[in-house]
Order: C-alpha cells, then sequence, then structure tokens
C-alpha cells in the first residue's frame, strides 16, 4: 500500500518535481545517478531502490557464458531443450547475469557478494565487472564497513581479490559467513556436482586463496546473524554447506537476497538440479521452501543469477511457481 500511495504522489506531482525527487530518493544518497553512466556502460548497471529506512542497490558485475546442460543435469535432454526454447534462450550456451548488492543501514554501508573479480582463465571476460561499477555510482571501497558472503564460489568472492582492492578497503573490514561454508571449503567435496571442465579447480583455489588473504577478517556465525539494523543474514545450505540468503525488513517493507538458491529455471522446475549445487536434493528442498515463504509473505526478491535487476516477486503457479518482475522505477 504504501508503494502504491508513494506512486500515486509522484504522479500528481509537477514533472520538474518529479525528476528532483528521483535525482535524491534513487541515487543512493546522489552517488549512482540515475540515467548518467560511464563512458564505457553501454546498458545501465545499477539500480537502487529502499526498504523502509534500508538503502539497497543493485549492481550488474557483468555475465558469465556458460553451457545450458548445467542448468538441469537430471531432467531428459528433451525436455530441458523444450523449456529453454520456450523461454527464447539458445540451446547450448547462454549468459548468466551476475548481481551483487550494497546496503545502507544504521550507519553501515554492507556489501553482499563480490562478484567474480579477475578473470580465471575460463574465458569468462565480461563479467568481474564489480569494481569500476562501485566506482561509477560513487561508493568508495573504504565506506564498506562489512561484507556478507552468501557462500565460497568464487564468482562470489573474487571481487576482493583483484589487485588493489585489498589496500583501499579498511584495516577492519567485517566478512560475514557462515562458519560450516569456511569449513566446507577446506576439503571441498564436488562429487555431486555437474560443472564445465576447469572450474572445480578455480572454485578450490580461489577459496584457498580468499581464506588466505582474508582470514582475519572474517566473522563467522552458525545460522543467523543480524549484521545491521535489519539486516540479517541467514544459513540455508544446499548449494553448499553454508550456504545463506540476506533478509532485509524495515518499515513494513522486506526482500530477500536470494544468493544461488534461485536460478531463473528454478521457478518453473524447482526440482531440476544445477550444475554448481553441491547437495543437488537439498538444494532443490531449500529452493522449493524458500520461494513457498517469499509468495506467502509477497516480498521482493532479489538474486545473483536472475536477469538484472532481478527485482520481482514470487506467486505460486499449480505445483510450480511463477516470477514476477518489478517495473523498473525510473
Amino acid at each position: 500500500m504504501t508503494n502504491r500511495l508513494n506512486y500515486l504522489a509522484q504522479k500528481n506531482e509537477p514533472r520538474r518535481n518529479r525528476e528532483d525527487r528521483q535525482e535524491t530518493t534513487l541515487s543512493f544518497d546522489n552517488a549512482s545517478h540515475p540515467g548518467r553512466s560511464g563512458h564505457d556502460e553501454l546498458v545501465p548497471s545499477r539500480y537502487a531502490l529502499r526498504i523502509g529506512e534500508i538503502d539497497v542497490l543493485v549492481l550488474s558485475d557483468g555475465v558469465l557464458p556458460l553451457p545450458t546442460a548445467m542448468l538441469a543435469h537430471n531432467a531428459e535432454p528433451a525436455v530441458r531443450a523444450a523449456w529453454l526454447d520456450d523461454m527464447f534462450l539458445p540451446p547450448d550456451a547462454f549468459d548468466w547475469a551476475l548481481n551483487v548488492v550494497v546496503v545502507r543501514s544504521g550507519g553501515q554501508t554492507i556489501l553482499i557478494d563480490t562478484g567474480l573479480g579477475s578473470d580465471p582463465d575460463l574465458n569468462l571476460p565480461r563479467a568481474g565487472q564489480l569494481v569500476k561499477r562501485l566506482e561509477a555510482a560513487g561508493v568508495d571501497l573504504a565506506s564498506v564497513t562489512d561484507v556478507v558472503l552468501t557462500h565460497m564460489h568464487m564468482d562470489h568472492i573474487g571481487g576482493l581479490l583483484v589487485e588493489g582492492v585489498k589496500e583501499r578497503l579498511r584495516p577492519n573490514l567485517r566478512i560475514h559467513v557462515a562458519a560450516s561454508e569456511v569449513e566446507f571449503w577446506e576439503a571441498p567435496d564436488f562429487s555431486r556436482t555437474s560443472m564445465p571442465q576447469g572450474f572445480p579447480d578455480a572454485l578450490r583455489s580461489t577459496a584457498k586463496r580468499f581464506v588466505k588473504e582474508y582470514e582475519g577478517h572474517l566473522r563467522t556465525f552458525e545460522e543467523e546473524y543480524e549484521v545491521a539494523p535489519g539486516v540479517v543474514v541467514r544459513r540455508t545450505g544446499g548449494h553448499t554447506p553454508g550456504h545463506s540468503v540476506v533478509r532485509l525488513a524495515s518499515g513494513g517493507d522486506r526482500l530477500t537476497f536470494a544468493g544461488d538458491a534461485v536460478f531463473a529455471v528454478g521457478f518453473d522446475q524447482p526440482d531440476w538440479h544445477n550444475g554448481f549445487e553441491h547437495d543437488p536434493e537439498e538444494a532443490a528442498r531449500v529452493r522449493i521452501c524458500l520461494l513457498r515463504e517469499l509468495a506467502a509473505s509477497g516480498e521482493l526478491l532479489v538474486a545473483t543469477h536472475l536477469p538484472f535487476p532481478s527485482l520481482g516477486r514470487v506467486a505460486v503457479d499449480g505445483d510450480a511457481f511463477r516470477w514476477v518482475a518489478a517495473f523498473w522505477d525510473y
């Protein structure tokens, strides 16, 4: 209702007033500059909104070109091909979106996941854009007080391993991650995954390097931890043993950043197994429970690999679910 009233109020404002007000409310404290992209940006790479008193900025780290087979390695190839055709997607490979989120609450600036970082020799040159897109949005790395990791796959931790980044971060930066996630990457098990060649080795080496470089900054939790007012990280497991989601709640508004618990195919086919899931059956169970919860609450959802800005809601559709993308607020 609040959003509806805000919309009606905006609609009745003079055009000049609406433009002035939008520059204030959607610019992440005048930092994201809607409509003003960097010289090398051909498409928008950031989207700002508010959840009550919490500022939220969704940033695109780029896209990952991946084979479609790993979208559902437990599905019949013909069934998977039919779903791709229905979605107007190519049959062999397509671009996965890669999103991260910046949150401001209670005087803290929180980076949720950090993107891919430097290309780990896997032909992923269109990802790893986080640092320059933070800069384009006016978000100084030195202003980040906390980092929350949904899990420790390389496309979620690599941004902090880019050369020169660590030196620009605060010496007292806190990095929040589930204790079981850190433990898992001491000796990770890939026996139930179905990844393209080269990915397991790259994931292992990136996680090992990350822990070595940032061990003194890690703040582990068991099941749930409130990072800032209205910002709670909760372990779900499934995708990885310590995979977590981040729940935002303020002033009656709610949003969940689901990390890799939900993929684009997961609404129509929530029981399909993604190739990057270390426990596919548990990941499917987590996904279905989360989607049911989001459909019941009507809250907003953002996820790492949904098409940018990945903002929308979940509806029940028979035995499965339906993704309802939010209209962009210009």
